[in-house]
């Protein structure tokens, strides 16, 4: 996926969320429920990979982020992007939630992954293909195309070797070091 669409679909998610905001701010009410279920949809899924080993305190926290922000929603300036505001309440709410249970993971969060937390789950196939596309950009042809063709692809190690010119062995070879190496580049990325 273009880094530029991704960009793009994030800025106007951006300016939806703020409008609905905003209007909600001016008193209408039919915007602010509308920003509150938006809000609450990208909410859940930025919380569920934070809470993947306690899924049943998702919704807690996410009522006590929605809480939060709704109780702080005077504190919110036009000229900073909400995205921003929103992820440093959640991230506290966070925090919070991990103090109780005496963890610190939230603590290694970026402020600057705001992105992350407006992600629609529907794009989730497309970062991984994104982010399997960097991964196999950094292997040679001999392993990397094998690898697209026969194990991403379905194709099989006879017309993927017709494919690339490589020989059926150099293939099957190619495959086996290239899955190999990926192993090893994602072990050493944790």
């Amino acid at each position: 996926m273009d880094r530029t669409i991704d960009q793009g679909a994030l800025r106007n998610r951006e300016i939806r969320l703020q409008a609905l905001f905003l209007a909600g701010q001016d008193g209408d009410e039919r915007a602010y429920r509308a920003f509150l279920t938006d809000l609450s949809h990208h909410l859940r899924g930025f919380l569920r990979v934070r809470l993947s080993r306690q899924p049943g305190d998702v919704e807690d926290v996410l009522q006590e982020v929605l809480l939060a922000i709704h109780n702080a929603r005077h504190t919110y300036r036009e000229d900073q992007p909400l995205t921003a505001w929103v992820f440093a309440i959640a991230r506290y709410k966070l925090t919070d939630f991990y103090r109780g249970r005496s963890r610190g993971d939230v603590f290694n969060d970026s402020l600057d992954d705001t992105a992350e937390l407006f992600a629609e789950p529907e794009l989730e196939p497309a970062q991984a293909r994104r982010d399997l596309s960097r991964l196999l950009s950094g292997l040679p042809d001999r392993q990397r195309l094998p690898i697209m063709h026969v194990k991403l692809e379905g194709l099989s190690v006879t017309e993927a070797a017709k494919l690339t010119g490589l020989s059926e062995s150099a293939v099957k070879i190619g495959v086996h070091r290239g899955l190999k190496a990926l192993a090893a580049r994602i072990r050493g990325a944790r």
